[in-house]
C-alpha cells in the first residue's frame, strides 16, 4: 500500500481517478491548485486506487493524504 501525501497547502481543483481505478507508476492523481499554479499529484507507484481522501473543492495541508493505492 502507498499513501499519497499533499506537499503543500492548496486548493484540490480536480480529481482524475476514483477508487477502484488502476493506475500506472506516473499517473495523475489529482490537480492542486496553489498560487495560481496548477500541480498535477502522480502516482508513484502502480497499481488499485483503494481510497480517494479527497474532494474537489477542499483545502489541504501539507502531509494530508490524497489517495492510497493498493
Amino acid at each position: 500500500m502507498a499513501e499519497v501525501r499533499a506537499e503543500l497547502v492548496s486548493n484540490v481543483w480536480k480529481v482524475l481517478v476514483a477508487e477502484g481505478a488502476a493506475v500506472a507508476e506516473g499517473d495523475a492523481l489529482v490537480i492542486l491548485e496553489s498560487m495560481k499554479m496548477e500541480i498535477p499529484v502522480l502516482a508513484e507507484e502502480g497499481g488499485t486506487v483503494t481510497r480517494v481522501a479527497v474532494k474537489e473543492g477542499d483545502v489541504i495541508q501539507a502531509e494530508d493524504l490524497i489517495a492510497v493505492i493498493g
